[in-house]
């Protein structure tokens, strides 16, 4: 039956299987869309949805919101929730500072301010001012800063700000002694920085041509470009550096070495993490024109730069090396023939590297946990940094020719806490150190490993309440992500904080597709091996329920983006395993995610139905909207996403949601909660990310019966 918009606006019409669950959803009209797929016709009735800025989409989305917004306020744990959310949320926050110019530079937050403010002091005693502060920016703290980058005597700041969190910059120019801003303004900007030349001039940075009039900026129509933005005139004039017509897939990023006499620009292809890397000579740290040169542009393999020093280009790569190694390139001859091992691969995998004080800072992880080495100039290990314990550190950025650098340390039951370290003695000093609600001493951290289906071995890090009683009953939360090379390791948030006071477990993964193991765990876990993601997570799901730490009956699972498609498919595949899922933003329709924005990037993980048979196969195997099982009882959904979601646009979670709305899937609830003016998530604002993640703990609270005072 195809509704007009008043009938689906006013009519009270139910799906059956909505009526079988005894919640009144919305009735999502149907269309008659069928594609074929290499000889398979595949139904796609809810395509429509798509369009998320049609009305009858608009009026959906009310309608959605309304029967959600009413369950969640009939839930006894929903103010609890939000009210110790609240107050473990309110606490003073710090950024890594960065020394830049003679000033230092660092974010601060005093507990529920709505996006983070940039300060800068000349010493770290000095009381710091204010250099940037984007609550003044918006009524609503919906615009956030995006990037900031100081010149290179400290006198001026490119800064880019977004809004409603979506993946779009503006980039303008500082003056940090009168804090007001050029005429400078930068737009058409995504996923990039900017990168000052020595001189203090301009900066590079990459954006995408401005859509035409009626157009859009979608898919591979339209392909990035380096620039460089020469102060006081237009951005009409800024020069082109690099662009591939040939290869619209290529995007850029742009960094000037420390001594100012290189441009360096990683070239990278889709979301994956090989990557080409090209060198442009900047005489006396100017720009003077001319185009890139290669060091590689196989991207077989990752190439990230490090430092220049003289002519010597030094490289973290996995070229050749899974877990990765530091190389050393001779800009004045880079064929790969001439490049020498500085730091050979080990055991771990090398996360990072940065150079400081004349020595390399090299972070690695060990069974998803941090571990940072120095090195001399000649690739000598010297010594570790001291850790405060098994978690996850981040930051050492500087100079080569700096004394110092900062970190930050945070495992699952600690705050981040800023440190500062002396390249030359080794010393560690603590720089801020939060305080909070949250009392550590309650709770432990715990690292266990779990076998997966095909024998292969992973971490698993838990959360809990000292003294925790092994009986099955504990309402638990399993949370992963597994894709993009992106490690998942113990670090504080305040949702997973909320959970152990509401008297709750809290356990993340280190599944494949992620980081933690190198180049190889990552592949292992992409394309036709994608199965392995899921089924690691159904093994450590399993392996909780068999240790007692949780039952079918008390565990929940969560995960956003990839952890969405994660939590999306582990779903339909055992939906008999958990009592409750939240797929945030997920990536949620496999068939055709590369339509829409950037998804096209993501075929480097995924594959795309377009590929290949087997590979079409493959994905509508698991593709969430494709495996929803009718006549099967599901645990309690709730999909969450953004009306303004421009990475992973929208209509993923809304063909997902209605298509679970209307199958026979039980009378547990399957809902979606649609933040309005809100997009993928970065840059959200304090007041919507505690009503957004209180409001997920309520759900998972009520629905395995935990009470919240």
């Amino acid at each position: 039956m195809k509704l007009t918009l008043s009938a689906l606006t006013l009519a009270a019409v139910l799906s059956t299987g909505a009526q079988a669950q005894g919640l009144s959803y919305p009735a999502t009209r149907k269309v008659d869309q069928v594609d074929t797929y290499h000889g398979t016709a595949v139904a796609d009735p809810y395509r429509w949805l798509e369009d998320d800025n049609a009305a009858d989409t608009k009026a959906w989305v009310v309608q959605q919101n309304q029967v959600t917004d009413q369950f969640l306020a009939a839930m006894p744990q929903r103010l609890p929730a939000r009210r110790i959310y609240t107050e473990l949320y309110n606490f003073e926050r710090f950024g890594i500072p960065f020394r830049e110019g003679g000033r230092y530079f660092w974010t601060r937050n005093d507990g529920l301010q709505q996006q983070n403010v940039l300060y800068t002091a000349k010493s770290l005693t000095d009381t710091p001012q204010v250099a940037l502060d984007p609550n003044a920016m918006s009524k609503d703290g919906t615009v956030a800063l995006s990037g900031v980058v100081p010149s290179r005597d400290g006198k001026l700041l490119a800064y880019g700000v977004a809004g409603a969190g979506s993946d779009w910059q503006t980039w303008k120019v500082r003056d940090l002694a009168t804090g007001q801003d050029l005429p400078d303004t930068i737009e058409w900007v995504k996923f990039s920085s900017a990168a000052w030349t020595a001189d203090g001039k301009g900066f590079f940075y990459a954006r995408y041509d401005a859509p035409k009039a009626g157009e859009a900026l979608k898919g591979a129509n339209y392909f990035q470009k380096l620039y460089y933005h020469r102060l006081g005139t237009a951005q009409a004039d800024d020069v082109l550096v690099l662009e591939n017509r040939d290869d619209k897939e290529w995007g850029f990023g742009a960094g000037v070495s420390d001594d100012g006499q290189h441009l360096l620009v990683t070239v990278w292809k889709s979301a994956g993490s090989k990557n080409g890397l090209m060198v442009l000579p900047l005489p006396k740290g100017a720009f003077a024109g001319g185009k890139p040169q290669a060091i590689s542009l196989d991207f077989d393999a990752q190439y990230v730069p490090v430092v220049t020093v003289g002519q010597r280009l030094i490289v973290k790569t996995d070229k050749g090396a899974p877990r990765g190694k530091l190389i050393s390139v001779d800009l004045k001859n880079p064929a790969p023939a001439g490049w020498k091992t500085l730091v050979a691969e080990g055991p771990d995998a090398m996360t990072g590297a940065s150079a400081v004080g004349g020595r390399f800072l090299l972070s690695y992880l060990h069974d998803a946990a941090t571990l940072v080495r120095v090195h001399a100039a000649d690739g000598k290990a010297l010594s570790d940094v001291k850790l405060p314990g098994v978690g996850t550190a981040g930051g050492f950025g500087g100079h080569w020719n700096a004394a110092e650098t900062f970190f930050s340390y945070t495992s699952l039951t600690t705050p981040a806490s800023i440190y500062r370290f002396d390249v030359k003695t080794g010393k560690v000093s603590a720089f801020k150190e939060p305080k909070t609600a949250f009392n550590t001493d309650e709770f432990e951290t715990r690292r266990e490993f779990v076998t997966s289906k095909d024998g292969t071995r992973f971490p698993i890090f838990i959360a809990a309440k000292k003294g925790l009683k092994l009986d099955g009953s504990n309402p638990t939360i399993l949370y992963g992500y597994g894709g993009f090379d992106v490690s998942i390791t113990p670090a504080y948030g305040v949702t997973a904080a909320t959970w152990l006071k509401m008297g709750g477990v809290y356990v993340m993964a280190s599944i494949r597709g992620g980081g933690e193991y190198g180049s190889a765990w990552h592949e292992a876990g992409t394309k036709l091996k994608k199965q392995n993601v899921f089924d690691d997570f159904i093994a450590a799901a399993e392996w909780l329920v068999k240790n007692k730490i949780a039952s079918p009956a008390t565990l929940a699972i969560n995960g956003g983006s990839n952890g969405g498609l994660l939590v999306g498919a582990v779903t339909n595949q055992r939906p008999d395993l958990f009592a409750a899922a939240v797929p945030q933003v997920g990536v949620m329709d496999m068939l055709r995610y590369q339509n829409f924005t950037i998804g096209w990037a993501w075929a480097t993980d995924y594959g795309t139905s377009k590929d290949s048979p087997e590979m079409f196969k493959a994905l509508l195997a698991y593709s969430p909207v494709h495996n929803i099982k009718s006549g099967v009882n599901y645990p309690a959904v709730m999909v969450t996403t953004g009306d303004h979601d421009d990475r992973v646009v929208p209509a993923h979670s809304f063909k997902y949601a209605a298509t679970l709305q209307a199958a026979e899937t039980g009378p547990a609830p399957k809902l979606i909660r649609i933040e309005t003016n809100a997009g993928h998530g970065a840059g959200k604002p304090t007041s919507k990310i505690i009503e957004e993640r209180s409001d997920i703990l309520a759900f998972f609270a009520n629905t395995m019966k935990l009470e919240v005072k």
